[in-house]
Formats: structure tokens, sequence, C-alpha cells
């Protein structure tokens, strides 16, 4: 097995918000050739088109689970400047600031209360994030709290999670609650086409009410 297939299987096995941070902090300096060198991903780019159909340039954006900021990146290239980055991993987070595209950098994890103020952003982004043994399906909550209403939240979801994760009736019960509107959810596709090819994406988009 490759040394990097092993590394992400080694991030994966994570048991809690702890020990996913210091896997990630210690993966921080080889994940970007990992992901998008050696398993393809491209989900940032493929969430970042999305994302630009319904967001404005000139909104104050949230990269929740920004890693080392390859979605940044995307936003930035497409004429997002006003980005703000959060991560559970310090060390991630270092990387995205090598980057020059955020404005801000915040250290914190998703799932729990967040110290942002409501209605603060226009939009939100959030790729790679919602997946096995990362953020829970109730972390919506709060990124709904956060946006505007009238504002996006736009995020990669695998398929089989949202089916056993929960995250199938978290955004079914936001909507029928009147808290979001689902506006678009793509077709399905292969996020790591050479590094994990049985592994199946979604990118969700819904409105804020």
């Amino acid at each position: 097995m490759q040394e990097s297939h092993k590394r992400v299987q080694w991030v994966y096995g994570s048991t809690n918000n702890q020990e996913l941070e210091e896997r990630y902090d210690q993966w921080a300096s080889d994940y970007d050739n990992d992901l998008a060198t050696e398993f393809e991903w491209h989900s940032p780019q493929r969430a970042s088109d999305v994302f630009s159909k319904y967001v404005d340039k000139a909104g104050r954006v949230l990269d929740a689970g920004a890693g080392t900021g390859l979605v940044g990146e995307c936003l930035d290239q497409a004429g997002y400047k006003n980005l703000v980055a959060m991560d559970l991993s310090k060390g991630m987070l270092e990387e995205a600031r090598s980057k020059n595209v955020y404005k801000e950098f915040h250290q914190m994890a998703l799932g729990g209360t967040l110290d942002f103020a409501t209605d603060e952003f226009d939009a939100v982004i959030s790729v790679g994030v919602f997946t096995l043994g990362h953020a829970p399906a109730n972390a919506f909550d709060e990124l709904a709290r956060i946006t505007k209403p009238g504002g996006s939240i736009v995020f990669s979801l695998r398929t089989d999670t949202y089916e056993t994760d929960g995250f199938k009736e978290q955004q079914d019960g936001m909507e029928k609650a009147g808290v979001w509107q689902l506006t678009e959810a793509t077709d399905p596709f292969q996020p790591l086409p050479k590094g994990e090819p049985e592994v199946w994406h979604r990118i969700w988009v819904y409105k804020v009410n």
C-alpha cells in the first residue's frame, strides 16, 4: 500500500476530535500531495464551480473545515476575496495561511457551538468534511445560524454517509422546520478517482431562510 493511502486510512481511523486534530496536524505537510496528486481529489474545484452559481463575489464566505486551503484557492481564482478559514487542526490552518487567500483563521471544530455571530456570513462552503468519522450532521444547525437569511450553504457529502449517519434526517428535518430549502443536489461523482474509486460524493446547496 502506498504511503499516501496509509496516511489517509490512519486519519480516518481517528476515534475522537482530539485524535483527529493531532493526526491532521501531522498530515498537514503531505496533505496536498497525497490528495491532489496521488488521489486526484477534485471536489474543491467541483464545489467551487457550484458555489459560484449562487453566491455573490463580494460576500463574506466561511470555508468550514478549510484544511490546507484547496477550496480557498479555487474560490480565490473565481473572484472571491473575502474568505475566512476555519478548521480543527492548527497544522492544516498553517498550511492554508501559506496560500495567501484567506483574511482570517479560526481553529474550531464542527459539531459544537461556533464562536461566530448569528448571520455573520453571506455563505458557507464545506468540502470533504461531512464524511466518515468527521463532522456530524447536527453541525448544520450552527452553519445555518451563522449564515444570513438568503445566504447559501454548499457542502460535499458522501452518498453512503448521507443514508447511514443521520444526514438525510437532519437535512430533511431542517427543511421541514423552515430553516433552509434545497437549491441543488448534484449527481453523484467520484471525488477521489485514483485513490478511492469506490467513494461517491454529491454537492448540496441549501438557501437559508
